[in-house]
């Protein structure tokens, strides 16, 4: 199972996050594919998705913040479900000495996501 974190707008007009991970062997429909690299050291202050997206971590380590000061760590192999396209957003940095390298896959809000919230259980 590969770990996820999903960036959602609550009611309240903040970001929350929940941690959960991905289905395996089930298709999503996706719209497009971009990849970026930011280099060691790097930040981006208070921003929305800006658009529902998948960011796939390939290396680095990130650690996000919202408002409301949930914070979480995305590791290299693991998912950002982006779906705050609203409201009082996120930040990230950048920590250790490695480039961030990510992979953003667009998808639009009715795809299935098949994200599941809480911890697997292993049966």
């Amino acid at each position: 199972m590969i770990k996820a974190y999903k960036l959602i707008t609550g009611d309240d007009g903040h970001s929350h996050v929940l941690t959960g991970w991905l289905k395996e062997n089930l298709m999503t429909q996706v719209v497009s594919l971009k990849v970026q690299e930011s280099p060691p050291g790097s930040t981006l202050d208070w921003h929305n998705a800006p658009t529902t997206q998948f960011v796939i971590s390939l290396e680095g380590a990130l650690e996000f913040t919202n408002w409301s000061g949930e914070t979480f760590i995305l590791r290299p192999g693991e998912i950002l479900i982006a779906m705050d396209t609203k409201g009082t957003g996120h930040q990230w940095r950048l920590i250790g000495d490695a480039p961030w390298r990510r992979a953003y896959v667009l998808f639009t809000e009715e795809a299935n996501l098949h994200f599941e919230e809480g911890v697997p259980s292993r049966e």
